[in-house]
């Protein structure tokens, strides 16, 4: 792990950022494993087997086709213990891409290949697409969520949608100052309960 702000590279913007985020009918994030303390926590693991299942293996196409995982300092610290001492097609990729991690406190990031981009989160991510040819995911990180959509960032946002709605909680996107549109590209069925979908971001619309 190293700590240093993103590579400049001249030339066309080359990286696609992708926020990818599991979310409850009603678009909540908060809490999904139920370590938070909210009242409504836990909902990520309530359900079946084969919805988890037919979830894991959309994260794994997922994961074999980005080129670089973008996080925030708590998704790093949640993300990275849990994956390190795993193995297998899918936990390998994850531990094998390279990470970018956006901190102005961190000094050692806590999943392996990563590196802390201490700067501007705005311009540190600019650079980072002109650096990454592919795709750049962004796991959890709603602070980082907000700020990347806030400053026109976001190139795509694909959520898996779980079938509750908890009525209180931290949802996905935050206030911005002006109204986001996107385009549905794609939609699929994960397992019996859960829905995929993919949304581009338009300009200037």
């Amino acid at each position: 792990m190293n700590r240093r702000a993103a590579p400049r590279r001249k030339g066309t913007e080359m990286g696609k950022i992708v926020i990818s985020e599991n979310v409850t009918l009603d678009g909540v994030v908060q809490d999904p494993t139920g370590e938070e303390g909210f009242r409504h926590g836990g909902w990520f693991s309530q359900i079946g087997e084969n919805d988890f299942a037919a979830w894991a293996q959309v994260e794994c196409e997922e994961a074999l086709g980005a080129e670089a995982l973008l996080l925030g300092r708590r998704s790093d610290a949640y993300f990275g213990p849990r994956w390190m001492g795993r193995s297998g097609e899918w936990a390998d990729r994850l531990n094998s891409l390279p990470k970018y991690v956006v901190s102005s406190t961190l000094q050692d990031a806590q999943w392996g290949n990563s590196t802390v981009l201490g700067g501007d989160v705005v311009q540190e991510a600019s650079t980072l697409k002109q650096q990454v040819d592919g795709e750049i995911v962004v796991y959890a990180s709603r602070q980082l969520v907000h700020t990347l959509m806030e400053h026109d960032l976001v190139d795509e946002v694909r959520l898996t949608v779980f079938p509750f709605v908890l009525g209180a909680g931290e949802r996905l996107f935050g206030d911005t100052s002006e109204k986001k549109s996107l385009r549905l590209v794609g939609t699929r069925p994960v397992g019996e309960s859960l829905a995929h979908m993919r949304y581009e971001v338009v300009r200037g619309a």
